[in-house]
């Protein structure tokens, strides 16, 4: 009998039944999964959005509507200004986002982080995810890093992850004055090391509409992907590879 995709999770069941956890949520296919994945857990779920100033916001309006059907115990949108340093094709809009036309986007010399990484967003995210729980005494982070189907960003890696669990425990009054292991914050990361195809079974096993979220770089006002970046061609494929159809809400141009 093949194992259902939810069981391999039980290791990151709450340590006490109902326990808070803030999730990081943007609306896209990764984080929704993730936020049913802690409430399938038994988590009671704070779902936290950040507007650092990407260049549209359909995916934070599809994170409200999701967080509503999830019923989230709360969801907040907190907004920065990282367009003001600059650095990233997501937030500078004098800068080309790369699509599948763009020679730019093959890689031929080896690892190279993309033009669409914004710097330090994970750990900025991160960091306002801990204070949220540290405030509502919440030990528990989850976050939907990939480091299998994922663009290269250093802050999805499994030794940022681990590193930032440590970090969590050393700057904070509850990772301090806590003196068992057991009640230490923890950054939960569980869709890792799996593949786009394997998210979205784990998804679909879980009932999620993904046509609700948005992935794509460049949506349009009505979340409409554009369905040549980068984003949406990993999430293309994913689909293609699950034996699921698409759901994927593309412009009226796109032809699938």
């Amino acid at each position: 009998m093949n194992q259902s995709p939810i069981s391999a999770f039980q290791l990151s069941k709450p340590r006490t039944p109902n326990a808070p956890a803030v999730i990081l949520f943007s609306g896209g296919l990764d984080s929704t999964t993730i936020l049913a994945l802690a409430k399938h857990l038994g988590y009671r779920c704070y779902a936290l959005s950040i507007n650092y100033g990407q260049k549209h916001s359909s995916e934070l309006e599809a994170a409200k509507q999701i967080a509503r059907l999830l019923s989230v115990e709360q969801h907040e949108i907190i907004h920065l200004d990282l367009p003001r340093f600059g650095g990233s094709a997501l937030t500078d809009h004098s800068l080309h986002i790369p699509t599948s036309n763009d020679q730019a986007n093959l890689n031929t010399n080896g690892p190279v982080i993309p033009i669409t990484y914004v710097p330090a967003r994970n750990t900025i995210m991160l960091s306002l995810a801990l204070a949220w729980a540290e405030s509502i005494s919440s030990l528990d982070i989850f976050y939907g890093a990939n480091a299998v189907d994922y663009s290269g960003y250093p802050d999805c890696r499994p030794e940022y992850v681990r590193s930032f669990e440590v970090m969590a425990n050393l700057a904070t009054k509850a990772g301090v004055e806590s003196l068992d292991p057991e009640n230490s914050f923890r950054i939960h990361a569980p869709i890792i090391q799996m593949s786009k195809a394997e998210i979205i079974r784990l998804g679909a096993e879980m009932g999620i509409n993904y046509s609700q979220t948005v992935s794509c770089y460049q949506a349009n006002t009505n979340g409409e992907a554009c369905g040549i970046c980068e984003s949406c061609q990993l999430r293309k494929t994913g689909f293609i590879q699950a034996g699921i159809s698409d759901p994927t809400r593309y412009q009226a141009h796109i032809k699938n």
